[in-house]
């Protein structure tokens, strides 16, 4: 059967009403020749809305057309879709940039450094890579360009080929460089923050729904937001510091971000205000406000809350944190429950317990909690953040004495004794070992590990004094006189004396 010919054409057409004149154009396929498309019409079987598949009449240049009919239908543009990496080094190659022993490496780095996060195999930039992105491009705009990136490449490609020298090429590109490090490091820091709030307004500074200065703040209404750099990254900051204390991420920006702060109502016990904020290391909920520089009692959001849950209630029970559960019974000192880094626990005399639920520190009670710190007191002392693993005594070494152990390793179980491990055999389990089979995998082990014993080294006989002078006295020559090159070693000669 023979193929169909499909001709790809865009049509302008001119409509006239009257005085008004409207251009229009339409794009799509002529069938030249129709061939299997006389039995077989792909289009029946699955629909396609795109322009460049739909059929088109066969018309001529300046063809008059009749009008049949009219459709008016809305249209919404949307944004190119964002890049995955597999269309990042595709258009990486498009520009030649990198080469592709670099690309994987580049991808790495992006993700490394905390520019970009992957969500749907789909890059998304992060607050970091925005600020750095707009420091390169405000301050070192030459060397981010493209076509800088592709023109380095190709010198290096020369070099490697030995047409052009390596020095002057890394000459030529340092003196540019140095002078544009020395321009900036004369600028002051609120200089460069500056220039970036004016970059990344659009991101940082979202418009406002009442229309109003999107820089002013929302907290004392006479300060304005800027960018600012803290121990823990930038941040977005009132300029009336340190009378304002407003601050929040650069996260706030985004997309479905919350509020600077919310009501969430008033406490019953002191009349405060109960706030939900958005601060510089997450959301946290704040009683009261700051007054006579005494900062205001506030507790963060505990991990995996989202804050459009967080009401009244849970507000003040995060607030009541830490809480003393009660006296131990053995020593009288205070039990604290609490949420920290790591979780929920419970506090005596500087040993944490662990809670499992985060609703447990809010209700468990002084027997959970003396039960607790008494599963861990024995438990022992851990090691690192997620302690130390203590493993399984078999018993003792019956000729060396000591516990001998079978604990879990990082590269897989294996036994222990007085600093010896041994790996456990394929074959064997951490359930199954015996004592003795691992007596004798440390015993192998330490045999193995053991240090060579030296050889005994060589002794030489010391020359007596007398020889020794008799030596140095015979060395001495007339003034003037030649030296002259021993004929024997001085080794034998001193044995020879003896």
């Amino acid at each position: 059967m023979e193929s169909a010919e499909l001709e790809r054409t865009t049509v302008d057409i001119v409509a006239k009403n009257g005085a008004r004149t409207i251009d229009l154009r339409a794009t799509g396929q002529v069938v030249k020749f129709d061939g299997f498309l006389t039995l077989y019409q792909e289009g029946q079987d699955a629909p396609s809305d795109d322009d460049e598949s739909r059929r088109l009449p066969a018309m001529a240049a300046n063809e008059t057309l009749t009008r049949q009919s009219i459709e008016a239908s809305q249209h919404f543009t949307e944004p190119p879709p964002r890049f995955s990496e597999a269309a990042l080094v595709k258009r990486m190659e498009e520009l030649g940039i990198g080469r592709p022993s670099t690309y994987a490496s580049v991808l790495q780095v992006l993700q490394d450094r905390g520019y970009v996060r992957i969500d749907k195999k789909r890059l998304i930039p992060e607050d970091k890579g925005r600020v750095v992105v707009g420091f390169l491009e405000s301050f070192f705009a030459r060397y981010v360009e493209y076509d800088f990136t592709a023109s380095l490449e190709e010198q290096l490609d020369r070099i490697s080929n030995n047409e052009v020298d390596w020095k002057k090429v890394l000459h030529d590109f340092w003196v540019d460089f140095i002078g544009a490090v020395n321009d900036i490091k004369e600028l002051r820091i609120t200089q460069v923050l500056d220039a970036l709030n004016d970059l990344l307004e659009p991101h940082i500074f979202p418009a406002r729904a009442d229309g109003g200065d999107v820089r002013q703040c929302p907290s004392c209404a006479t300060g304005k937001l800027s960018l600012k750099v803290g121990r823990f990254g930038a941040f977005i900051g009132c300029s009336n510091y340190p009378e304002c204390r407003n601050t929040r991420p650069l996260t706030a920006a985004a997309e479905g971000a919350m509020e600077p702060s919310k009501k969430l109502g008033d406490d019953p016990a002191t009349g405060l205000d109960v706030t939900l904020r958005a601060g510089r290391f997450g959301p946290y909920v704040q009683l009261g406000e700051a007054k006579d520089g005494e900062k205001p009692k506030r507790a963060g959001l505990p991990k995996g809350t989202e804050p459009a849950s967080v009401d009244l209630e849970l507000a003040l029970k995060l607030l009541s944190l830490p809480r003393e559960i009660g006296k131990h019974p053995e020593d009288g000192q205070p039990i604290i429950a609490g949420i920290g880094r790591f979780g929920p626990y419970v506090l005596h005399n500087k040993t944490y317990a662990n809670l499992k639920d985060r609703e447990e520190v809010f209700t468990v009670g002084l027997n959970r909690a003396v039960t607790l710190i008494a599963e861990k007191i024995a438990r022992g002392p851990g090691r690192g953040r997620f302690g130390a693993n203590a493993g399984r005594q078999l018993g003792d070494h019956p000729a060396k004495g000591g516990p001998v152990v079978v604990k879990k390793g990082r590269y897989g179980p294996y036994v222990s004794h007085n600093g010896v491990n041994a790996t456990l055999p394929a074959d064997k389990t951490p359930e199954t070992v015996s004592l003795e089979e691992a007596v004798a995998l440390v015993d192998a082990r330490a045999e193995r590990t053991a240090p060579a014993p030296h050889a005994r080294p060589r002794r030489t006989k010391r020359p007596s004094p007398g020889t020794a002078r008799h030596i140095k006295a015979s060395s001495k020559r007339p003034p003037g006189s030649a030296p002259k090159r021993p004929a024997h070693n001085p080794r034998k000669t001193t044995q020879a004396a003896e």
